[in-house]
């Protein structure tokens, strides 16, 4: 019987029972009963490997079939950016295109700017001018009027001779008449000419007698007939003078030589 006890614990599989001290059935894994049973298992820790990783199997293939479509989140996302970089280079060149347009249209209005106040300076060049030459052409019209009344004091100082006392008072009463008149012309720029003994100038002298001189060279002006007034550098009235021509030089004929010797 105790030899019977002692087999029974040398051979533990020889009953059904688990002695003392051994491991448990339950601690020890299972062996596998086959090829297939091994397969399974691999394939149980391979799908607990992509769960701890968070991949499911449709994405170990980099694809996810969603209502039949092969794109990954991934390649969305890409194509989304490449979307919204392309976006924004055709807005950074539609800038560009303004900022160029706005900055030739501000170049032109100055251009412009610089035009008009060239153009107003001139007009305001040739309005002084022109105001100038009216103002100075009224002057000359309205003084032209005004010099035959001193040719006319002129020519009565010359020849009017006072023979008393009476007359002399009225000839001195109208020559301080003319001398008013003469200051107030030259206050206002009016010069009397001196042409004699000039030589002629057409800009300034108008010939009406000539007369045959050997005193005095050709063109020299030897009398003023009436005087000449300028204003400024503008002629008011030629002045009416008698030039100097070439003297005439006798030459004796044949008939007064042989009157001569006889």
């Amino acid at each position: 019987m105790i030899e019977e006890e002692k087999q029974q614990d040398r051979d533990p599989n020889s009953t059904g029972e688990t002695p003392e001290g051994s491991p448990m059935a339950s601690e020890t894994p299972p062996a596998p009963a086959s090829s297939n049973g091994s397969a399974d298992w691999e394939l149980e820790l391979a799908q607990a490997y992509q769960s701890a990783r968070g991949d499911s199997p449709a994405n170990e293939s980099g694809s996810t079939v969603t209502g039949g479509s092969t794109n990954s989140p991934t390649v969305d996302g890409a194509d989304s950016l490449k979307r919204e970089a392309a976006q924004s280079r055709d807005e950074k060149e539609a800038l560009k295109t303004q900022l160029q347009a706005a900055s030739a249209q501000v170049e032109e209005l100055k251009n412009q700017n610089l035009r008009l106040a060239a153009d107003f300076d001139n007009f305001r060049r040739r309005t002084q001018k022109e105001k100038e030459e009216l103002d100075l052409q009224a002057r000359c019209d309205t003084i032209k009027s005004i010099l035959p009344v001193i040719d006319n004091f002129e020519r009565a100082r010359s020849y009017i001779k006072p023979q008393n006392d009476g007359e002399m008072n009225i000839h001195k009463s109208y020559q301080s008449v003319y001398k008013h008149m003469v200051d107030s012309l030259k206050q206002i720029g009016v010069s009397p000419m001196r042409p004699e003994g000039e030589q002629f100038d057409p800009n300034f002298h108008e010939a009406l007698l000539s007369e045959p001189s050997d005193e005095h060279e050709e063109g020299t002006i030897i009398q003023e007939l009436e005087r000449g007034y300028i204003l400024g550098d503008r002629v008011l009235r030629h002045a009416k003078v008698k030039v100097a021509a070439p003297g005439i030089s006798v030459v004796a004929s044949d008939e007064n030589l042989d009157s001569s010797e006889s």
